[in-house]
């Protein structure tokens, strides 16, 4: 027998708080009589309401507006002092962290390159903690002022014991890797306070939806092309397979069956051909030279001044151009598998390598897209670039937060109890060995 979900009415005043919040958010400042058809709920209920999110210090005037023959409207808006936000971005090529206040206005940065230390998880747990720590204080800000920690993640993200939110980071060598405990341990913040880990990808998309270039649109790809490339598909208004889904590893999709060897162990993967790592090997395979010391953001800008000299009279250098021509097509080939699946309206592509390069490629990429998808869902789609800039998977992260302060209607989490916390020697997690172990 089925068993129906009842709701309560506690259930009924968090989605009432909920409607209200998130309509502000986006599309405020407005008057209460504004919030009645924008929600769909009654004048009484705007009223209670809005009185309970204004006791809780969450909502402020933000002006007034005539009205047609009565009296001014005040407008309201979310205060973005009522809370503040850490998003994290454990990337591959940096960690980088941010102290946002409710508004989303950046307020400390903390960042760490990881081009000599590796993918260490002791190291990166650790300056995660010191990072967080330090924009806290940077700021002057409390850390019970603090509405949770998002974090984006390269690889897998399960939840599925005490431990919270495991990653497993194939290409990174970390398998099964207990993030979210082990944060806990190392960073000083109230057991209230949540941590919220994700793949980076989906973070970056759900940025992009929510205040980039995705938004308005209900179906649509954002595309994370850094080290690797992995990509977060929306359908319908809704990140495939949820924030706390499934994996979604474009990246590691065959394009070439018994083709070049992968940092996943596998061959053929689209990454091993069109992700920043990939790019860079194939050129000096090619004949290309990498500047002495360069770490990987700085060897994709000499590739660029390779392939596209400034005015000085140097000449392309064909090699260059050919590695970048290959890599949009090999991007667009795997571009149209996405279209021909989800059929979306917009294709976003971020990520710190996109940045660099798309606009260098992208008209290339749309026409070997094009020409690789079916013709119905082909014109109906655009392909552009992200808005949010490098700072888009930390921003993604911390809506990770965001989306949790929504769902409860603006109030906090229960407390974590430290008794419900496993200790460190009772979890079990395989250290890294390096990118690329066996599978």
């Amino acid at each position: 027998m089925v068993e129906r979900h009842r709701r309560t009415v506690r259930d009924l005043r968090r989605g009432n708080r909920a409607a209200v919040l998130q309509r502000l958010y986006f599309d405020g400042p407005m008057s209460r009589q504004a919030l009645v058809p924008a929600t769909g709920l009654s004048s009484g209920s705007i009223s209670n309401v809005v009185s309970e999110l204004t006791a809780d210090a969450l909502l402020e005037e933000a002006g007034v507006v005539e009205s047609d023959g009565g009296r001014p409207r005040t407008l309201l808006r979310v205060s973005p002092s009522a809370g503040y936000l850490i998003g994290v971005d454990v990337g591959e090529t940096m960690v980088r962290i941010e102290l946002f206040d409710l508004g989303m206005s950046e307020l400390a940065r903390s960042e760490l390159a990881l081009t000599q230390l590796g993918y260490d998880v002791d190291v990166i747990v650790r300056y995660i903690g010191e990072g967080i720590a330090s924009v806290l204080t940077e700021a002057s800000v409390p850390p019970d002022r603090l509405l949770g920690v998002g974090v984006g993640v390269p690889g897998i993200v399960e939840r599925s014991g005490p431990e919270g939110a495991l990653v497993h980071g194939q290409t990174i060598g970390w398998a099964g890797v207990p993030l979210e405990t082990l944060l806990r341990q190392v960073a000083e913040l109230p057991p209230e306070v949540g941590f919220h880990v994700n793949n980076g990808a989906k973070a970056l998309g759900q940025a992009e939806m929510w205040f980039g270039g995705g938004r308005g649109a209900e179906d649509a790809v954002i595309v994370l092309f850094g080290s690797g490339v992995g990509a977060c598909i929306v359908t319908g208004g809704a990140i495939h397979g949820g924030m706390h889904g499934s994996a979604g590893e474009w990246g590691h999709l065959t394009v070439n069956v018994r083709g070049r060897r992968c940092r996943c162990g596998a061959r053929g993967c689209l990454e091993a051909y069109a992700g920043s790592e990939a790019l860079l090997q194939r050129w000096v395979e090619a004949g290309g030279t990498l500047p002495d010391g360069a770490g990987e953001e700085e060897a994709v800008t000499a590739l660029l001044a390779a392939a596209q000299p400034r005015d000085d009279g140097g000449a392309p250098d064909p090699v260059a151009v050919a590695v970048l021509e290959e890599t949009a097509e090999y991007l667009g080939a795997g571009i149209s598998d996405l279209i021909n699946l989800f059929s979306p309206e917009r294709v976003l592509i971020g990520g710190w390598a996109g940045l660099q390069l798309g606009p260098h490629i992208l008209e290339s990429l749309r026409r070997y897209a094009d020409s690789f998808s079916l013709r119905h869902p082909a014109g109906k789609v655009t392909i552009g670039m992200g808005l949010l800039g490098p700072d888009a998977v930390t921003v993604g992260a911390a809506t990770l937060v965001l989306a949790d302060f929504f769902k409860s209607g603006g109030r906090r989490s229960e407390p974590v109890r430290e008794e419900e916390l496993p200790a460190l020697d009772h979890v079990e997690w395989r250290a890294p060995h390096g990118p690329g172990a066996p599978h």
